[in-house]
C-alpha cells in the first residue's frame, strides 16, 4: 500500500502506478483527499491525496495474463486451457500457427514456461508450478522419444555398440531413462555439460 499525492486523483493514481510498476487493473485505491483550487487563486490549495492497495491476483490468474500478453504482442490469438493435477498447473495454449511458440524440440516453450513461473510467483506466497504446453506438443514429444528410445536399446542390443542421442534438455532425457529403467540388459547415463548433455544407451555386459 502507498500513497500518494497530485494535481488531480488521476494524476495520483498513475503517479501510485509507477512507483508499483503494475496496469490500473491490478489495483485498488481510495480517495484520502480531493484536490482544492486556491482561494481567489492565491491561498489554501491542496493536491488530491489517495491511497493505492495491490490485489491479490492467483498465480494462475498471473499466468495465464502473462501469457496473453506475450502472445497478443506476437500477434497471435490463443485459448487457454488449465488442467491441476498433484505437482502442477498445465496451461494448454491452443490456436492456430502456434509453432512458433514450441521452437526446435520445445526450446522456446521451455523458455515461456520459465519465464511464466517467475511472473506467476513473483510474490513468493504460494509457489505454484506451470507447465505451458501447446497443442499437446509435450505429449507428443514424450510418446516419441519413448518411441526413440526403444528403438535405439534395440540397437544397443544387436550391435553391442553404445548409442549416444542428440542433445536434450533435462526434462526429455529424464523421458529417454523412465523409458529403459525396467530393461534389465539395457543400461543409460548421461554426459557432457549443458546445454550440450546427452544420453547414452549401453548394452550391459555379462
Amino acid at each position: 500500500m502507498i500513497e500518494k499525492t497530485g494535481k488531480t486523483v488521476e494524476d495520483a493514481i498513475e503517479a501510485a502506478l509507477a512507483e508499483l510498476g503494475v496496469d490500473r487493473e491490478q489495483v485498488d485505491y481510495r480517495v484520502i483527499e480531493a484536490p482544492s483550487k486556491p482561494l481567489f487563486g492565491l491561498l489554501g490549495g491542496r493536491e488530491a491525496k489517495v491511497e493505492v492497495t495491490l490485489k491479490r491476483v492467483e498465480p494462475v490468474e498471473r499466468a495465464q495474463k502473462f501469457l496473453e500478453k506475450v502472445t497478443a504482442s506476437m500477434g497471435l490469438n490463443v485459448a487457454i486451457s488449465p488442467v491441476t493435477s498433484e505437482d502442477a498447473i498445465t496451461l494448454n495454449l491452443h490456436g492456430d500457427d502456434l509453432g512458433i511458440l514450441i521452437g526446435k524440440h520445445g526450446q522456446t516453450l521451455d523458455a515461456l514456461q520459465y519465464l511464466t513461473n517467475l511472473a506467476a510467483n513473483r510474490d513468493g506466497r504460494e509457489r505454484i508450478r506451470f507447465i505451458i504446453d501447446v497443442e499437446d506438443y509435450r505429449k507428443r514429444r514424450a510418446d516419441t522419444l519413448e518411441q526413440l528410445a526403444l528403438r535405439l536399446a534395440e540397437r544397443a542390443r544387436r550391435t553391442g555398440d553404445r548409442v549416444a542421442l542428440e542433445p536434450m534438455t533435462p526434462h526429455e532425457r529424464k523421458i529417454i531413462h523412465m523409458s529403459l529403467q525396467n530393461d534389465s540388459r539395457i543400461e543409460t547415463y548421461s554426459e557432457g555439460e549443458e546445454p550440450y548433455r546427452r544420453v547414452v544407451i549401453v548394452c550391459k555386459r555379462g
